[in-house]
């Protein structure tokens, strides 16, 4: 499992530059919460789910919906990896007529089962997914990438309660909690603390984790697989923009691409150079 553990905190290590070379080259994009993301997203390809790129659309695969749709280049990283489509499509991340807009298109994107970035949405679909799958006898299991900021929306609460009135066990729910959203910080805007609590009083199995630590990661989705009754939920606790010093904890990046500059100082540091001084 160790070995595991380093292979997996190795591939985002890299994920995470390309990410930002993506979004420096496009000239927009999502830093912060993609690099937020992206430690649970390689666990969920690389360790635990049940997929085949080859078969995109095998019915027993497991699902993914990414419901906070503006961190799909986390995402696209990941897919282009496991061979969904050819890495040279990376470099056209929203570029008109791409495979990789701005947002998810099941339409367009190889190993996409869901269009997402009206934040809320992405939820209730993958609780139609699982819903689908236990009326339909089949063994997929379903997972669900939620933000934090999206969490102040009223139809997430609706399909919190809906999921658990049907004990969708074959549902798990990963609430990116890195505390920041497009205006500021989240508890500035809509207060979601205790936000485990909340899940916990509508009947959902809670774990909290550092969103950060793979080995924390496994084993929370592990957990998560074992529990029957119910759906569960893990409440990671990020870091916006993790790995590279001036994106940390800035609301600014929330939504803006990197410069050149900003870039290779960013490389360099993701790479085992100092922190940088100066985003400059």
């Amino acid at each position: 499992m160790t070995a595991d553990i380093r292979a997996l905190e190795t591939r985002a290590l890299e994920f995470r530059k390309t990410i930002l070379k993506m979004i420096t080259k496009a000239g927009s994009g999502h830093p912060g919460g993609s690099l937020s993301a992206i430690d649970i997203i390689t666990a969920l390809y690389f360790h635990h789910m049940r997929h085949d790129p080859t078969k995109p659309l095998w019915p027993d695969r497991d699902r993914f919906v990414l419901s906070k749709g503006h961190a799909c280049p986390a995402w696209y990283t990941v897919l282009a990896a496991c061979g969904y489509f050819d890495a040279a499509h990376l470099w056209t991340l929203r570029e008109l007529g791409s495979l990789l807009q701005g947002h998810p298109d099941m339409m367009r994107t190889p190993g996409v089962d869901m269009s997402t970035g009206s934040l809320g949405l992405g939820f209730s679909a993958a609780i139609g997914m699982a819903l689908a799958g236990r009326r339909d006898g089949r063994p997929y299991r379903v997972y669900t990438l939620l933000g934090d900021g999206e969490s102040q929306e009223g139809s997430i609460w609706e399909g919190v309660l809906f999921a658990a009135h049907y004990g969708l066990d074959n549902l798990t729910a990963v609430v990116d909690r890195n505390g920041l959203q497009q205006t500021g910080r989240t508890e500035d805007r809509i207060r979601l603390d205790p936000v485990a609590d909340k899940w916990r009083a509508f009947n959902w199995d809670v774990q909290e984790i550092d969103g950060h630590d793979m080995g924390a990661i496994l084993a929370a989705l592990d957990r998560a697989r074992q529990v029957t009754g119910r759906p569960q939920v893990i409440v990671a606790r990020t870091v916006k923009g993790k790995g590279v010093s001036f994106v940390e904890g800035v609301v600014g990046f929330h939504g803006k691409a990197l410069s050149a500059t900003e870039l290779t100082k960013a490389l360099a540091e993701i790479n085992g150079g100092p922190p940088a001084q100066s985003a400059g």
